[in-house]
């Protein structure tokens, strides 16, 4: 886009694409490995049972919404208006979460006692190491549509509760001996089950707090990035002519009569000019521009 503010908007739409696309295949080599693989003497569940482990559930959780993340991208690029839905930005921040947890567990619990090289090669050089680094990454830096509200973080410790629930039921009361789980984990035999219970909830609340600062810090940058561009290419100019030039230029380039109207951009672009312009007149003019013969 020849327009500098679109310009940014379709960089971060790529970036989102792109992280968003390798985590999703990344998931899916390292699952399918897990599944093709039926025996391996170091870990019990493999095959059609690594769906027991919530490493493999976490890392499938967060590929599914990094693909929810995928449509919208795609669109962005095609209409030249990139913005993520709200409800999808707080479903990355609850899978991200998870995979962060399973991520610090494989390095401060599992390797330690499995050896390192065992358990970040194979699969798990995918699922322990690859995905939630590259989850991390591609939520705190690429995804900046909305600002995660300090209620929606609360929302990251269900999938955790769930599992832990199913993972205490199937271990403790039940075990392996009456065709529950083994202690993969270690949570129950490794150290006290109660100590486990009582640390879980709070350490995973402290890794969705820590995302939620780094993904708001990343989105407050970028917008004020956003701004200092807004001021230094519209500032003192006719912001109704830059915002009617936009609509021209952008119908030229995407070559497409449907109408996206960028809201967003259009707003802020007045917010950050000092422009006396209503942001509803300003989409008014973008919508009489597009349509001109």
């Amino acid at each position: 886009m020849k327009d500098p503010v679109i310009r940014s908007n379709r960089n971060q739409c790529l970036l989102a694409l792109i992280g968003a696309s390798v985590v999703a295949v990344c998931v899916c080599v390292g699952v399918t490995m897990n599944l093709v693989t039926l025996f391996d003497e170091n870990f019990d569940h493999m095959g059609i049972r690594t769906f027991c482990m919530f490493t493999v559930d976490s890392n499938i959780l967060a590929g599914l919404t990094m693909l929810l993340c995928i449509p919208y991208t795609i669109d962005g690029l095609r209409t030249g208006y990139y913005h993520l839905p709200d409800w999808i930005v707080v479903l990355m921040h609850i899978s991200v979460t998870a995979v962060s947890l399973t991520f610090l567990v494989s390095l401060c619990i599992l390797a330690p006692v499995k050896g390192f090289v065992l358990i970040f090669t194979g699969s798990r050089f995918f699922l322990h190491g690859v995905c939630p680094v590259l989850s991390i990454v591609t939520f705190c830096c690429f995804i900046k549509s909305h600002l995660v509200r300090f209620g929606e973080s609360f929302l990251a410790l269900i999938p955790v509760f769930i599992y832990a629930m199913v993972y205490l039921v199937m271990v403790v009361f039940i075990g392996e001996d009456k065709g529950g789980w083994n202690d993969f984990y270690g949570f129950a035999t490794r150290i006290p089950i109660w100590i486990s219970l009582i640390a879980i909830l709070p350490l995973t609340y402290g890794i969705a707090a820590l995302l939620r600062l780094g993904h708001g810090k990343c989105c407050e940058l970028q917008r004020k990035k956003d701004a200092e561009l807004c001021r230094k290419a519209y500032s003192g100019g006719d912001i109704s002519e830059v915002v009617e030039n936009m609509a021209r230029s952008h119908k030229k380039e995407m070559k497409t009569d449907n109408l996206v109207i960028p809201t967003q951009i259009i707003r802020h672009m007045i917010e950050n000019t000092g422009a006396g312009l209503d942001p509803t007149d300003g989409c008014r003019r973008y919508l009489e521009a597009y349509l001109e013969d």
